[in-house]
């Protein structure tokens, strides 16, 4: 039989996802809070009059005015909502995607961008961030874009997976000048202490999405794009009916009636962030074997360790039962790194001893 797989789609890897084991699991920068258990019970009680036998609301409009009101989306932007990010990555590309258009984005930076322009067959144009740093290569963007006019151009903002927050005149000065569109990623804004949200009509080719899994939403699947209302329209005509299944859409309406709440745990992590890297600043002081602690202004870590000791490191962590994520296996400017996801200060504790027991037995 003839093999109708595409050539570019054969050669990818599928995305990898291990099973969560018996491990402590650090590796997902999940928010590993549960809510209050009154409200809990409540939520529990109002899921009786969900009405599963029937088709979800198709354009959401509940939830979306819930999602207005709470992530402060400018009155007469356009929303559009997704099943998690990948899903509007997915449809800002069919949206666009044309024979010989580009897409352009830093690396390192979220894998789904290249990912997803390869399955609607885009090209992808990967700009290196600073070695030193991963920060903007700013010269370098601006060459880039003038040479190749990328259709849209993707900036995760803080940055996945090493969690820096670019220079918010950097990206100005790439909206000003990009003719294609340009997508700021804000799937870590409750860490961050900036946003493009309010930029929205100040730049015709500004989209800005978010994701309600890093607020402790993960099992939702929940994100938004928001723009102007002339492109978000176009974009629309390309998600799927009901995208939005009828359990997400009450469950995250009653979650945002109590934003305090998940507002409360991304200010408790954002705490324990700063503890966790000044302890694994103090590990690095004292160990060698720890190159760099990135600072980041989401809810992980990215360290970098000695030549040759991620992987060990990795399996380590692991056989004391701690689950991080060995990034070491991109290579590039990821060698030698891993990443850890901010958690409870518990959490953290158990990861610090495992990591100093792995140091010590080396």
């Amino acid at each position: 039989m003839k093999n109708w797989i595409r050539p570019e789609i054969a050669a990818l890897s599928a995305y990898h996802i291990p099973a969560p084991g018996e491990w402590i699991k650090l590796d997902a920068m999940e928010n590993p809070y549960r809510w209050p258990a009154e409200l809990e019970r409540e939520w529990l009680e109002s899921l009786q009059n969900v009405e599963i036998n029937r088709y979800p609301d198709p354009a959401a409009i509940e939830l979306t005015n819930r999602l207005r009101s709470t992530m402060n989306i400018p009155a007469d932007a356009g929303v559009v909502l997704g099943n998690g990010s990948d899903e509007l990555i997915q449809m800002i590309l069919m949206a666009i995607a044309e024979s010989g258009r580009t897409v352009m984005a830093p690396e390192p930076s979220f894998v789904m961008y290249k990912m997803i322009a390869t399955y609607v067959g885009m090209k992808f144009s990967a700009v290196p961030l600073k070695e030193s740093d991963f920060e903007l290569d700013l010269d370098k963007i601006l060459t880039t874009i003038v040479e190749q006019q990328p259709a849209i151009i993707f900036l995760a903002y803080p940055n996945n997976p090493t969690g820096n927050l670019w220079k918010r005149a950097d990206i100005e000065q790439i909206l000003e000048v990009a003719e294609g569109f340009v997508v700021v990623d804000e799937a870590y804004h409750v860490f961050a202490n900036d946003s493009f949200m309010g930029d929205i009509y100040k730049y015709e080719n500004l989209l800005v999405m978010r994701t309600l899994s890093k607020m402790g939403l993960a099992g939702l699947r929940l994100g938004l794009l928001a723009g102007g209302r002339k492109w978000i329209t176009e974009i629309d005509k390309v998600r799927l009916p009901y995208n939005i299944n009828t359990l997400t859409q009450h469950t995250a309406s009653f979650i945002l009636n109590h934003a305090a709440v998940l507002e409360k745990q991304a200010a408790e992590l954002r705490s324990n962030r700063e503890d966790l890297l000044a302890q694994l600043q103090q590990l690095a002081d004292s160990s060698p074997l720890i190159q760099q602690v990135y600072p980041s202004q989401a809810n992980f870590i990215l360290f970098r360790v000695d030549s040759g000791w991620a992987d060990k490191i990795f399996e380590g962590l692991k056989l004391r039962g701690v689950l991080i994520k060995n990034l070491n296996p991109a290579s590039g400017a990821l060698s030698e790194s891993l990443r850890v996801t901010v958690s409870t200060k518990e959490e953290n504790a158990q990861f610090l001893i495992a990591l100093k027991r792995c140091l010590e037995d080396e």
